[in-house]
């Protein structure tokens, strides 16, 4: 009788639909049975397909793959995703790249930025000296102090990323943590042995040093995940259990979840400024995660007006300053501290704006966004992707804050000989030499003009759709935030999201649930590419008919239209 085992290792594997079982060497065979667990299951059917890549021709047999279906399988890999970069318009990331000529050489190297970024350490295959070049670099461009200077609290501190700008929020958060939580900072003086942890914070009140996280409905879902790993409470965390009836914003009613946002996907300073008194007037110690550039509409928080919001409300409680330790430093200094930390989420933003910037003062647009960055004093950290408005082939990005406002690290390893001051120990050396040569080869002048050619496309492909509205008679909800990357609009066909690589997003609008999709004017994306993709939209069957008047806008009826576009296009 053939055991559920036996049947399992005979499901076909590889590209060559060989049984399991006997895609071993009799090197990887042990005691006649071959070495591992066989599949619970066919993956092929397990998993989500990709057409254009059977997934089969892809599997890793224990043999490995020979020449011809290793070349057959990554021809295969490499024209589906060279079509899908050609088509990319959905989401905030260049793809736009040249780096494979210039620096293929270096991924033949181990280049690990291990530890600070300002201190030599015994790994010494590491790009810090290009990562110290990258980070002056984008102190400047955001009006910080530099160059970074241990012993002037006012300079800057950094470190290239090893993820995108979600590492940089949780590492801009759990920093907010300790230093509202009185925890010591980098600059205080440490005794030989002791991490000054011992020494207990003194405030006013029980919720002195408990700090609570007010971010907006529009906010990338990172920071939900980052609150939660970091055991950080929100205001809905704290006001649901110990205030469950007091609501500012509707008393009685359940607490938001996040900051409500304005249309245009800006968080409304007025309900968060409602929020942030009430735990203010109870001492709690504020946390604000702002957004430059929301993930989906693309819109941008106005940093300056929600500081002096902040701010204004913290001095009225007695949270602007505040003596956290009452003994004093090595320079006979009390430890004093704002009550409140403002993070800035910059992903896209933080890249973009400064040559926007740049552009609007040149005459050559018209507007560019509030102000964001360390020309605020109230801005105490900062983040932002690499992989966004620059384009790498892979995450990285940016963290920056003050000196004087960097907490402790657990201290210095003796193996890497460098305090690990950052969040991922290990960092990819790669990211700082890519950010680098970009930075290298694209002047000031070059950026802003970029930048104003992307901020036009933006604007021909809103005034594109709208027309495309207006011919089909048809709602299309098109609609563009103020100097945003991206136009969203009624969600289309699954074959032309999916041919777009368009991201979708449900929300809700007057009661009914709308699916939008949003392309991004990034720097590869050209008229031409929209002009398609305009004509797409325009066949019969791109979009599913419009409800009935009064009934619910369900966004599953827009990814069913009656005619599928294919079918329409072939007729």
């Amino acid at each position: 009788m053939v055991s559920e085992a036996e049947n399992l290792a005979d499901i076909p594997f590889g590209p060559e639909d060989t049984p399991w079982q006997k895609t071993f060497s009799s090197l990887r065979v042990v005691g006649g049975r071959p070495y591992g667990t066989p599949p619970s299951s066919d993956p092929r059917t397990a998993y989500l397909g990709v057409p254009e890549v059977p997934h089969h021709k892809v599997q890793l047999p224990p043999s490995g793959l020979d020449a011809e279906q290793y070349t057959e399988a990554e021809s295969l890999f490499r024209r589906h995703i060279d079509t899908q970069t050609r088509n990319f318009a959905g989401y905030q990331v260049t793809s736009a790249l040249d780096y494979e000529q210039r620096l293929g050489h270096y991924l033949n190297r181990h280049l690990n930025n291990v530890g600070d970024p300002y201190q030599s350490n015994s790994y010494t295959l590491n790009s810090k000296v290009l990562e110290r070049a990258v980070l002056d670099y984008f102190a400047s461009l955001w009006h910080a102090k530099w160059p970074h200077d241990p012993e002037d609290p006012e300079s800057y501190w950094g470190y290239v990323l090893t993820m995108g700008a979600s590492e940089g929020n949780l590492y801009g958060l759990w920093n907010a943590r300790d230093y509202l939580s009185g925890k010591p900072l980098r600059t205080q003086h440490r005794e030989p042995g002791r991490d000054g942890a011992e020494q207990a914070p003194q405030g006013e009140g029980p919720n002195a040093f408990h700090p609570v996280a007010f971010f907006s409905e529009d906010t990338h879902y990172s920071l939900t995940k980052a609150v939660r790993a970091l055991d950080i409470d929100t205001f809905h965390d704290l006001g649901s259990t110990r205030y469950p009836d007091d609501n500012p914003l509707a008393p009685g009613a359940p607490w938001p979840r996040k900051v409500p946002s304005t249309a245009d996907g800006a968080i409304d300073i007025e309900q968060l400024g409602l929020l942030v008194r009430f735990f203010a007037s109870r001492g709690y110690p504020v946390l604000v995660s702002l957004n430059y550039g929301s993930t989906f509409k693309g819109a941008y928080d106005d940093v300056e007006a929600v500081a002096r919001t902040v701010r204004g409300i913290c001095a009225e409680y007695g949270l602007d300053h505040r003596r956290v330790h009452q003994d004093r430093d090595a320079n006979g200094n009390h430890d004093e501290r704002s009550g409140f930390w403002l993070h800035v989420d910059g992903a896209l933003g933080a890249g973009y704006t400064p040559y926007l910037e740049m552009a609007r003062d040149a005459g050559m647009v018209e507007q560019a966004p509030p102000v964001f960055d360390f020309r605020l004093s109230d801005l105490h950290s900062l983040t932002m992707s690499g992989h966004k408005w620059m384009g790498t082939p892979w995450a990285c990005g940016v963290f920056m804050t003050r000196t004087g406002l960097q907490m402790a690290p657990p201290g210095a390893s003796e193996y890497i000989g460098a305090a690990d001051t950052t969040f991922a120990g290990s960092r990819n050396g790669f990211s700082s030499l890519l950010m680098w040569d970009h930075l290298a080869r694209n002047s000031y002048d070059d950026q802003a003009r970029v930048a104003a050619e992307c901020d036009g496309l933006a604007a021909y492909t809103h005034q594109q759709l709208l027309l495309l509205q207006q011919q089909l008679g048809q709602d299309l909800w098109v609609a563009r935030s103020p100097q945003a990357l991206t136009v969203r609009f009624r969600q289309p066909h699954p074959d032309i999201v999916r041919r777009y690589s368009l991201a979708c997003e449900t929300v809700q609008v007057d009661g009914a649930a709308r699916t939008y999709v949003h392309l991004y004017a990034m720097r590869h994306l050209t008229r031409q590419r929209v002009d398609e993709l305009i004509g797409e939209l325009r066949q019969p069957g791109a979009f599913a008919p419009a409800p009935p008047t009064g009934a619910t806008d369900g966004g599953a009826r827009a990814a069913r239209p009656a005619v599928p576009v294919a079918d329409a296009m072939a007729g």
